[in-house]
């Protein structure tokens, strides 16, 4: 078939792709998915498929788990300061922490990008930071989709997932039927709003007119916008040496739905997690934010993590090796609660003192 010269000849990159731009990063890449290699997997990027070996990775009788997961919203935020360098952790952090609650080690961890327009440079430091996150929890980045959209996303706007697979011995995996009336909960603290509630700090960041630029109003040290998009803390390492140590009975990942909607999602009908929330002080930036916007504080305990990304269920005999432990490891940890026998009818979560916690 022949092109007729006298009328314009369409093609894919005039339509909004440029498949060059996409082999570029490709390319730009590939050593970022190498630095994540680990037994089992080769980092390899460019085929159609990945392998991964659960033998070579020292595995004998595994399950495997698997999570999926998104930044949601808190991408706004970094497209509006042009930084993009942290959202890749973000987003291997939101699968990699709720693999862990089963006591699974993340094994590999695959990405979906998509965008209106490939900005190069861009994408490679949102893949930066996705291969640090998988640095972080010990995963390989072993491979992705960057899919280019034009008409589907607003310039310099981009949306994207991941996708994580992880082991667990399958006398090792953590259920809740091993909790106990008395077992202790240690709170491990949170980097900052992780990656849950920018809807409500977008609303409020609109309505009130701040600047992503200005100092903190909590601290005049930090940049607001750089608060606001700290990377969202990975608690694999740390959780899996307590694990494997036998400390650990259970494990909640704190995100959507805050500390009232995810401890529930670990425990057994018959028992209910008792908060002390004088255990820890409530972090100056979710302060700010429950004053800005006058937010209840069974409000802010729904929707934000409130300074606790990872709630440690231990027996009593434990607390104290789990402790320290945790602390090894880089955690900021501190018991925070214990089980209760549930009463009829009452609900899975009492912070009896949060009101007189929250608003001191």
């Amino acid at each position: 078939m022949k092109t007729d010269s006298s009328k314009k000849s369409y093609n894919y990159k005039d339509a909004g792709v440029d498949i060059d731009a996409g082999n570029s990063l490709v390319d730009a890449i590939k050593p970022l998915a190498a630095m994540t290699r680990r037994p089992g997997a080769n980092a390899d990027l460019g085929g159609f498929g990945a392998i991964f070996d659960p033998k070579a990775a020292g595995f004998k009788d595994p399950l495997l788990v698997s999570a999926t997961d998104g930044v949601g919203t808190k991408l706004k935020v970094a497209i509006d300061m042009n930084k993009h360098d942290t959202v890749g952790i973000d987003l291997v952090a939101m699968c990699v922490n709720d693999l862990v609650v089963q006591g699974a080690e993340p094994l590999f961890f695959l990405d979906y990008f998509a965008t209106g327009g490939l900005d190069v440079e861009a994408t490679r430091d949102i893949v930066a930071g996705i291969a640090e996150g998988c640095k972080q929890a010990g995963c390989a980045l072993i491979g992705g989709e960057t899919a280019e959209m034009p008409g589907m996303y607003a310039k310099g706007d981009y949306d994207m997932a991941g996708f994580t697979v992880g082991a667990v011995e399958r006398d090792q995996l953590l259920k809740a039927d091993t909790l106990n009336e008395g077992d202790i909960l240690i709170g491990l603290s949170s980097s900052g709003v992780h990656s849950n509630g920018y809807s409500l700090v977008r609303r409020l960041l609109s309505d009130f007119k701040l600047d992503l630029e200005a100092p903190a109003p909590f601290d005049e040290n930090v940049i607001l916008g750089d608060a606001l998009i700290a990377p969202t803390r990975i608690y694999v390492k740390s959780c899996l040496a307590s694990i494997r140590a036998g400390h650990i009975k259970a494990l909640s990942h704190i995100t959507g739905g805050g500390l009232y909607e995810n401890i529930p999602r670990i425990l057994p009908d018959t028992l209910t997690a008792e908060i002390d929330a004088n255990a820890w002080t409530l972090p100056p930036l979710f302060k700010w934010l429950a004053e800005l916007g006058n937010i209840a504080p069974r409000e802010l305990a729904t929707t934000f993590n409130c300074g606790l990304g990872m709630i440690v269920a231990v027996a009593p005999e434990n607390e104290e090796a789990a402790l320290q432990l945790l602390s090894d490891h880089g955690e900021n940890a501190q018991t925070v609660g214990r089980l209760i026998a549930r009463e009829t009818d009452a609900e899975q979560v009492s912070i009896p003192d949060l009101e007189e916690a929250f608003l001191k």
